[in-house]
Formats: C-alpha cells, structure tokens, sequence
C-alpha cells in the first residue's frame, strides 16, 4: 500500500470511525495482503471482488455446500479468511468458500438503506456467478462473518432468505433495524460472542469503533427466536470451563437459534487465529467456531416446501 493511501486511511478511521490508534495498526497490517482477491463480478452498477477457495476434493458431479463468509469492517477477504481458518473446514468437509470484499475505503458493509441494497444484489449475483461455474447444491448455501461482516451475515438471512440456508455470527455487530427484516422465512442462526468484547459489546451499548448503540447479544438472541416462531424456554448449558450455549430449538421451519457465550472472551474467533490481546481481548481455543457453525449448518440446510 503506498504512503498516500494509508494516510487517507488513517484519516477515515479516525475522524469518522473512531478507532483507536493501536486497532489501526492491526487494520493496516492486514492491508499489506491487499491484491489476493481473485474474482470480480459486475453488480449494481460497478465491480466488486471476491476471495474463492474451492477444496482438491471438489468433484463437478456433485452438489456442492457453499459458504460466503463476510469480513469485519475495515478488513479484507484474505484477512477473514487467516483469521476464520475456514479453508481447513472445507478441505475435510468438502465445501466453497467464498470470501467477499466490502464496499468503499476502509472496506465496509455499511448497512444503510441504499448500500444494504447494493450488498444483498452483491451477494445475490454473486451466489449466481457461482451457480453457473461450479455444482452449488442450493439448499446448502450458508452464510457467516465476523463483527460488521456477522451484521450482513444476519442481513442476509432477512434479505435472501429465498436462498440463505442458514447463518452465522462471531462478535457480530448487529445495526440491523428489525425494521428492515420484514416478514421474510425464518432462517437458522448459530452465534459466538465474548463478554469483554469491547467492540460489540456483549451487553449492548456504545463501542469505541461505531456511533451506533448495539443490543445486549442476549436479548438480540431472544428477538431473533420470536421471529423465528420459537416456543418456549431456551435451555442453557455449560460446555467447557468457559463457555455456556444457549438454545432455542423449538422454532418454526427448524430454525434454531443458538448462542455460544464466551466468558471472558474478546473481539475474536473462537479456535480461529489469535489477534493481540491487548487491542481486542482474548482469543479462547476451547472451542471452534467454524467447526461448530459447519456441524450446525449441516443440521439445517434449506428445505423446499
């Protein structure tokens, strides 16, 4: 990246973003990966890039899981990908991986009316690029992302839930006006998010990083259930030293919803690649996100009525 560039950047991240110095510097050293994007589509009216990662098992004769997997804002594909470690998922279990850029400088997914509309036909296109060039079993078409990405993540399930089979969120965080949800299926969502999160905050509120208020994660959990017609008490588990799981099971269309609560843990991927603790908080590794989230998404792939 040159010089002039990181300027702007540090200039956007703080004037307008608010993050702090020392968050910036973990961003920028992401972006010196910049250029590993290898796909571009045409959406909306502009390109936009995307990371793909198809396993050496993938055999053309068979239908194909497909996951998109969103990155947090500010970063990039390739980061998402170092971080989430998804592509060892795909090599054992035998799925794409598509990893999609944001929009604008830092990338974003910005979640406004009009750009949320942008991102959605992004992603919708983009699910048909792939279509066409590889044997994508549509009920098995899974979406996840982290922070930012974990609130598109949840967007989608709203906005394509024509296509979207079920979701995942790693401190996720969530601006999406319920609003903007609307009456769309119920869709099954898997969540992971620590409890010294400092960016999304675990019991809601006001975050460093972002203007908006976020929700408490267990009373957004809890709104999630009721549109997903979930009846009843969830039931709560401890399932390590530190983590608890929380589950609503009883839901319409099988859409579960489920929370993983990580006492103690920070801004990070469970099992996924550790980011300095001193900026985002612990990173646990008593369990795996991604290998959670693809055991979930393999109980619930979309059902045709």
């Amino acid at each position: 990246m040159n010089r002039k560039r990181k300027k702007i950047i540090i200039v956007l991240l703080t004037t307008f973003i608010g993050l702090p110095v020392a968050l910036i510097a973990v961003a920028l050293a992401w972006f010196r990966m910049e250029g590993k994007t290898n796909g571009t589509i045409v959406t909306s009216g502009g390109p936009r890039k995307y990371l793909l990662y198809v396993p050496k098992t993938y055999d053309r004769s068979k239908p194909t899981p497909l996951l998109i997997s969103l990155h947090a804002a500010a970063l990039r594909p390739e980061a998402e990908m170092e971080i989430s470690r998804w592509n060892q998922v795909a090599d054992e279990h035998g799925f794409i991986v598509v990893y999609p850029s944001g929009s604008g400088v830092p990338r974003v997914w910005p979640m406004g009316p009009r750009s949320l509309e942008w991102d959605v036909r992004f992603i919708s296109d983009l699910i048909g690029k792939l279509e066409a060039e590889y044997n994508i079993d549509p009920n098995r078409i899974y979406a996840d992302g982290m922070s930012n990405g974990g609130g598109m993540a949840f967007a989608l399930s709203c906005k394509l839930s024509d296509r979207i089979a079920a979701v995942g969120a790693v401190a996720s965080a969530q601006t999406l006006e319920w609003e903007q949800c609307g009456d769309s299926r119920p869709v099954p969502i898997v969540a992971f998010h620590g409890t010294a999160d400092k960016f999304a905050p675990y019991h809601g509120g006001k975050s460093p990083p972002a203007p908006d208020l976020f929700p408490n994660i267990r009373d957004w959990t809890a709104r999630v259930a009721q549109r997903n017609q979930c009846k009843g008490d969830p039931s709560e588990t401890r399932i390590t030293a530190t983590v608890r799981l929380l589950a609503y099971t009883n839901c319409a269309e099988n859409a579960d919803v489920i929370l993983y609560t990580v006492e103690g843990g920070g801004h990070t991927w469970p099992g996924g690649k550790p980011l300095p603790a001193w900026i985002v908080g612990p990173t646990t590794s008593e369990i795996s996100a991604c290998k959670v989230m693809w055991d979930f998404f393999i109980q619930h792939p979309r059902e045709l009525k």
